[in-house]
């Protein structure tokens, strides 16, 4: 019997926190709160309150106002809704080059029915300058669009100035927080973003269940008809308790101490894989959420790497494109060749990592790219393109 790989891949998703396990399961069964919240009676009524205890939860995490909140089916379809449903009589969206797919696809498909798209640059750390948006902004733009931590890199952007930016020109800003939200500081009304994705996954919570905040004033195209809809803009019975399990894990992620225990293991992890010649971090090492690293090992052909750490579990980069022969568009974004974007890794720390685990995959690492290098005919010991 083999035993269970290490779990570095927290970026891509969590293990479900027990503590939210309890909240959701007293919302599935008979003897529990299972009933429809748009039920008018008793048993309805009672839904509907943790459906909205729930909200203040999940609101008070992110200073938004619960009732701006519209369940999705996570942060993917909230950001088909912000995109699609602001875009939908044309003009122009501005994004970034680096977004997850989730931006960029639909981001395409508005293009190829006449949405001008402007695709912003980063720089090599994978920050992009406010003063950039400033610039890109015109008459023509219906709508800004900017996550606030890669998922692939880790990258932070300063989506308060940002949010500033947008204001000054009076055009809506789209934030998708997924990966930032209760890793990062995160203040929706106070700095005055309109549209905000979150999903519950990468908090310790369920799968399935994400939320777009809506700020009052915004005209959303729906993408889902269909009975009483949230807000005007997406209809649908709410899922109890998987809301329920979404409101838990925010309330726990907003505890004290886990970002910088986060952290203290991702800069542990880094401290032993440092130590291999030629291992470039990329992304910022300032201005990066405390969970997520990526390294690329130059002289190591990834997807050998990768087959090699089937133990561990770590990723090449969004779990959405994981299984892509092409190379990570974000790594490419920071001017790294294919080459090395492929000799790249995630790792994810998160709530359940120990110290233990850090350095135990990371003597795995150092052994496989050592070997691989070794194997490898007529290549160098590292190199660096």
């Amino acid at each position: 019997m083999t035993s269970a790989p290490i779990y570095l891949d927290y970026a891509a998703t969590s293990p479900v926190d027990p503590r939210v396990v309890k909240a959701m399961a007293a919302c599935m069964t008979r003897d529990g709160v299972f009933a429809n919240p748009a039920s008018p009676h008793s048993a309805g009524n009672q839904a509907r309150r943790v459906v909205e205890h729930a909200r203040a939860q999940i609101g008070a995490l992110v200073h938004a106002a619960p009732e701006r909140l519209v369940f999705t089916s996570g942060a993917t379809e909230a950001n088909n809704l912000a995109l699609r449903g602001m875009l939908s009589g044309g003009g122009q969206l501005v994004t970034t080059r680096i977004e997850h797919r989730s931006v960029l696809d639909p981001a395409e498909a508005l293009a190829a029915r006449g949405v001008e798209l402007c695709l912003l640059d980063c720089d090599r750390e994978g920050i992009v300058a406010p003063e950039k948006i400033a610039a890109a902004i015109s008459p023509r733009t219906r709508l800004v669009s900017v996550m606030q931590v890669n998922n692939e890199i880790g990258s932070v952007q300063d989506i308060a100035a940002i949010a500033r930016v947008c204001r000054e020109a009076g055009v809506p800003l789209h934030v998708d927080a997924a990966q930032g939200a209760g890793k990062v500081a995160l203040d929706i009304e106070g700095w005055g973003i309109d549209l905000c994705s979150l999903t519950a996954h990468k908090l310790n919570g369920p799968k399935g269940i994400g939320a777009l905040y809506v700020r009052p004033g915004m005209a959303l195209e729906p993408l889902i008809s269909g009975g009483e809809a949230q807000l005007g803009v997406r209809a649908g019975t709410l899922p109890t308790h998987q809301i329920a399990g979404f409101g838990q894990a925010f309330e726990l992620a907003a505890g004290p101490g886990e970002a910088q225990a986060l952290q203290a293991l991702r800069e542990r992890l880094w401290g032993r894989l440092g130590r291999i010649p030629g291992a470039r971090r990329n992304g910022s090492p300032e201005r990066s959420a405390p969970h997520i690293l990526n390294v690329s090992f130059p002289g190591v052909e990834g997807e050998s790497l990768r087959l090699a750490l089937e133990d561990l579990a770590v990723s090449s980069g969004s779990a959405c494109t994981s299984r892509s022969a092409e190379p990570s568009h974000v790594l490419r974004s920071l001017g790294l060749s294919d080459i090395l974007a492929e000799s790249s890794l995630r790792f994810g720390v998160g709530r359940f990592t120990t110290e233990g685990e850090v350095d135990s995959a990371a003597d795995r690492v150092m052994t496989e790219v050592t070997r691989l290098r070794q194997v490898s005919e007529g290549a160098p010991a590292w190199c660096s393109s």
